[in-house]
Formats: C-alpha cells, structure tokens, sequence
C-alpha cells in the first residue's frame, strides 16, 4: 500500500512540474509572437524603385561600339535571374543599340559575356562598378531605355516591361 501511495504522489508531482513548465513555455511563445508581430509591421530593408533611375543622365562611356545606347542592361554574375534575363536582353540588342554592363567577376562571368557579347557593347570589372554606382542600380538585373541625350527614360527590373523594347517572341 505505500508503494501504491509513493507513485501516486510522485505522479502528482511529475504533472504539477510539467504544468509548470507548459506554462513557462506558453508565455516565452506570447513574447516571441509579440515581437514577431512588432517586427512584420517594419520591412527590413527598403523595396528597390527602379523608377526612381528616370531622369538621370547615363555618363558618357568609352565603349568601341555603342557611344549613347539605347538600351542598356545591368547583370551581375552571381545573380541567376541576371542569366535567365541575358538571351532576352540578346534578343533585344540586335535590333536597338545596347549596352551591357556585367558586375562581378569569376567563371560565370563567361556565360553572360557569351549570352551577350556579341550583340552589345559589355562594359566588365571596375568600369562595370563605378557605371553601376554613377547611375544608382541596386538591384540585378536592371534594364533602362535611354533618350538620344543620354538621359534615362525608363528602369525596370524586367526587360519584358520596358516600353517599346520588349524582345519578339
């Protein structure tokens, strides 16, 4: 019989500790969810406009083809919608004046110039970096289409929403 009371008791014990700790666990779980709540209200980082690229003056480059293009193109190697967007933007600059300018360097930086090289003017390596701050592109890909005075007409992220510069399919 003592047994018997022994075990009950200790199972008495064992819920009250185990309740105990489902309610320590249930407040941490508020905490967390307020600051969850708290934190989905402010983004973390500010939505790149490439709207806000319009009016600006795309600097004069020394490129051996294209001296104000019409169209140009921001690629970075490491970015894998830049290479999904190069055949399109390939397809574009054999009927516009192009430029591309490929940030970034190592073995994939082949596959975009291959994509690209032929139909455009490439502009690579630091000349690439200092266009891409000039012109404040944040974000990869980044296709303008740019006014006979060097002046940026339009920005967008996709090549297929610039007006009259969309490739034929």
């Amino acid at each position: 019989m003592t047994f018997l009371i022994a075990a009950v008791v200790l199972v008495g014990v064992l819920c009250v500790f185990d309740l105990l700790l489902t309610f320590a666990v249930l407040r941490r779980l508020r905490e967390h969810a307020a600051e969850l709540a708290r934190l989905a209200g402010q983004p973390r980082f500010a939505p790149y406009n490439p709207g806000a690229l319009v009016g600006r003056t795309l600097p004069q480059t020394d490129t051996d083809g294209v001296d104000r293009p019409q169209l140009v193109a921001f690629f970075d190697v490491n970015c894998d919608a830049c290479h999904e967007h190069a055949p399109q933007f390939a397809v574009a600059a054999r009927t516009y004046a192009a430029m591309a300018v490929v940030s970034g360097g190592g073995p994939k930086i082949d596959d975009l110039l291959e994509a690209v090289g032929g139909v455009a003017s490439v502009i690579t390596a630091e000349r690439a970096d200092k266009l891409v701050k000039a012109v404040g592109v944040e974000a990869f890909p980044t296709f303008l289409r740019v006014g006979p005075d060097g002046t940026i007409v339009e920005a967008q992220t996709e090549l297929s929403a610039l007006a009259e510069m969309a490739p034929a399919r």
